[in-house]
């Protein structure tokens, strides 16, 4: 398929994290951009401001007439269900892609890097894209969140190098041809597709199968994978060690199979945020770009939004936000927020995030949720799911052991928080709660 004969772009869920990364890149090199969405949100507020016309109701009347099979991409998400646009698209003899796959065609003919995981994916290649982009790299990182330094999902305009997610649901990352690539985890999660654990770890395997040369693929150190190790205090190739808290910054050394590198200064906390950037350190300088532009670059990366974002950060009063929405993740935040307030009692608001994945690790959210010394739980976001039998909030609290737990509705919860005498919270999850964030920085912040 060439995209060079294509004029016009729909995104059938234009509003969906990488979507929306797609329909950037595609209005910055001159194509036509359109779409539908199911609901309106911040992110196609900026779509929309940025010129690219969006609706909310799906009708094949807002599909416009200048849109023809031969000059009309339509990109998909596997997340959407059967729509009356998508039958006439698929009725009329549109070319349609799924994301994955357009990414596949953009990248084919670049330098690709590809950051699998499931989870740290989103850091790690923002990170990478970053460093690549302040390097002076002719670099495009096409970013499954928005990241702090640039305010969008989309860093750079170059041709020749790409950075991407490889996202394991629905197999997606298959589709790609990278070059150099990390796996950061291979936790079970997306079960509702895979079924178990053997058949997650069997699709990671064949992603790694497609870097050929085993020096380009990077893997946190313990992966059963034919990989260079990147590892903390351990025997890995690239290891992170002597590794300190100044200032609420990380400062550490690496050694490298051909260098060492002293005090490198990380501003994100948590251990999980290390191997981050140690995934990204490894993959840039073996690519070839300067130690020093690497280094330079880490002390300037200010986060992604929603992981880990700081919304109000005073002496006496700490809010942070978190799009963690699996076990592992819940973990990794309580780590970093018991390493940067220790003694302190911290309040957890939880938004479960579909029926499936609470019914399969329900034991295990239980288990993470009670570390905090508080928790407020809400509702499931059922996302592109309908309600399972049985598998309700109020269930997965009463798994909970802690006795400072409650059940919350949306509409509760501003009021709960305000009256909460914690000196540290965090709102934790991947459904709607991110959209109220800033109503709940607004409050607090009063």
């Amino acid at each position: 398929m060439n995209l060079n004969q294509i004029q016009n772009v729909y995104f059938i869920g234009i509003g969906g994290i990488g979507m929306s990364a797609l329909a950037r890149y595609f209005k910055f090199i001159g194509k036509e951009v359109m779409g539908y969405d199911k609901t309106p949100t911040m992110l196609t507020d900026d779509l929309i401001a940025g010129g690219i016309a969006i609706h909310f109701e799906d009708d094949v009347k807002y599909i416009p007439e200048d849109c023809k099979v031969e000059n009309t991409l339509v990109v998909y998400t596997p997340a959407i269900k059967q729509l009356s646009e998508w039958d006439y698209f698929k009725e009329n003899g549109f070319t349609i892609k799924k994301r994955a796959e357009v990414l596949g065609i953009i990248t084919k003919d670049t330098f690709c890097f590809a950051v699998a995981g499931t989870h740290g994916k989103t850091t790690t290649s923002s990170i990478l894209g970053h460093v690549l982009y302040e390097s002076g790299l002719d670099v495009t990182a096409f970013l499954g969140g928005i990241v702090e330094n640039y305010n969008s999902n989309l860093i750079g305009t170059g041709k020749t190098i790409t950075v991407v997610e490889a996202d394991e649901f629905d197999r997606s990352f298959l589709h790609l041809h990278p070059n150099i690539a990390c796996v950061t985890s291979m936790d079970a999660d997306h079960l509702d597709i895979y079924g178990d654990d053997a058949s997650i770890k069997a699709s990671f395997k064949e992603f790694a199968a497609k870097v050929e040369d085993k020096n380009n693929l990077f893997v946190i150190n313990g992966l059963p994978l034919d990989g260079i190790a990147v590892g903390v205090n351990d025997d890995s190739k690239f290891v992170a060690h002597n590794i300190r808290i100044i200032d609420g910054w990380y400062v550490f050394d690496v050694t490298t199979p051909s260098e060492e590198i002293k005090d490198i200064k990380f501003g994100l906390p948590g251990k999980h945020n290390l191997t981050n950037a140690l995934l990204a350190l490894a993959m840039a300088r073996t690519y070839g770009t300067p130690t020093d532009s690497i280094v330079k670059a880490l002390a300037t990366f200010k986060g992604v939004k929603r992981r880990f974002s700081f919304q109000i950060r005073k002496p006496d009063f700490v809010y942070i936000d978190d799009y963690a929405h699996h076990p592992t993740e819940i973990n990794a935040v309580h780590q970093a927020v018991r390493e940067l307030y220790p003694g302190k009692k911290v309040l957890a608001v939880f938004q479960p995030h579909l029926f499936s994945r609470t019914k399969d690790f329900a034991d295990d959210f239980a288990k993470s949720l009670s570390q905090f010394d508080e928790v407020l739980l809400m509702e499931i976001y059922p996302a592109r799911e309908l309600p399972m039998p049985g598998v309700t909030s109020q269930w997965l609290l009463d798994k909970m052991d802690n006795p400072n737990k409650k059940l919350v509705q949306k509409e509760e919860l501003i009021s709960l928080l305000k009256a909460s005498d914690a000196p540290v919270i965090v709102t934790v999850g991947a459904g709607d709660v991110g959209e109220m964030v800033p109503e709940i920085k607004k409050a607090l912040d009063a």
